[in-house]
């Protein structure tokens, strides 16, 4: 499979994707920590792709999202940002309420 394909599949099969340096119990970037502890504070599971053990998706995933940096969370398919804007978003509430509703768990939801 082509990596593309390959970053596509990933994003399209998972409802919160997190692309990180290392993983959520040994992020290996004070970034993807940041990103890590404000998605954890949400308090909803979540799939990570670490991408030092992946250097393909490294190289390539920057072009795909066209966002140069890691880490990055894609939920439900769409790129959300990096750990300064999920930062921000949680600050907000934002965050909180956007994974809610990509588990399911939106307030008023049956």
């Amino acid at each position: 499979m082509d990596i593309m394909d390959q970053i596509k599949e990933q994003i399209g099969t998972h409802d919160i994707l997190l692309y990180m340096k290392g993983s959520p119990k040994l992020p290996q970037c004070g970034f993807s920590s940041k990103a890590v502890q404000v998605l954890m504070a949400c308090g909803e599971q979540f799939a990570y792709v670490d991408i030092l053990a992946n250097p393909e998706i490294r190289a390539n995933l920057p072009k795909y999202a066209n966002w140069p940096t890691f880490p990055q969370l894609w939920i439900k398919g769409e790129l959300v940002g990096g750990s300064d804007i999920l930062i921000e978003m949680y600050n907000s509430g934002d965050l909180q309420k956007m994974v809610k509703t990509a588990v399911g768990k939106e307030e008023g939801a049956e």
